[in-house]
């Protein structure tokens, strides 16, 4: 379990990225354990932390093509939807979105699977990602577990992430993030920024 002492000890530079996952305009319409307000608020504060020390704010969302031929077609018990939903579906709120971030548009739970997400971070010399968005155990754990994969040091902002169950929230956040990743919150994400010394110019 993370300790106030191990979250007192993160350390943030020049190497690291935000990336916020699916903070799209349905999506945010969606019940989760926390309300929508209240993750895209952070996410935003999140967000013009990074930009203010010129580090790179990834927004990703997820879209299909309006013949829906790239929506997943697998076998399964629970499928997804059958006929892309409209392009509004994808619109990232305006007040979130600034000039120079860099947007990536996935087709599959995870950030990383089909994407240039790995490019863009690698090119732009990230090491670290901080990792918030909707929903905790769908699109953000899987994006989680592909950086780690890919030996991506993760920070997991944990009051701007939610999920539609509150148990699988709890059980992403209990169970799988601390042993990938250090779960940190908005407040001391944005003071381990303020205070490290390696800024971009």
């Amino acid at each position: 379990m993370t300790t106030a002492a191990d979250r007192a000890r993160l350390t943030l530079d020049g190497g690291t990225a935000l990336v916020l996952i699916d903070l799209q305009q349905d999506i945010l319409a969606l019940p989760t354990t926390r309300p929508a307000e209240e993750v895209l608020a952070n996410g935003m504060a999140l967000a013009e932390a990074f930009r203010a020390r010129r580090l790179p704010v990834v927004l990703v969302k997820v879209a299909w093509s309006p013949d829906g031929g790239d929506l997943p077609t697998t076998d399964v018990d629970r499928p997804g939807p059958a006929t892309a939903p409209p392009a509004a579906f994808s619109e990232i709120p305006a007040e979130l979105a600034a000039l120079g971030d860099v947007v990536v548009t996935k087709r599959h739970w995870g950030a990383f699977t089909g994407t240039e997400l790995d490019l863009q971070l690698r090119r732009r010399g990230i090491s670290r990602i901080v990792l918030a968005g909707i929903s905790t155990s769908v699109g953000v754990e899987s994006t989680a577990r592909t950086a780690w994969e890919h030996n991506y040091a993760l920070v997991f902002a944990e009051d701007a992430t939610a999920d539609t169950d509150p148990q699988s929230h709890a059980h992403t956040f209990g169970k799988i993030f601390p042993r990938i990743g250090k779960v940190s919150s908005t407040a001391e994400i944005i003071a381990a920024l303020e205070s490290q010394t390696g800024h971009r110019s």
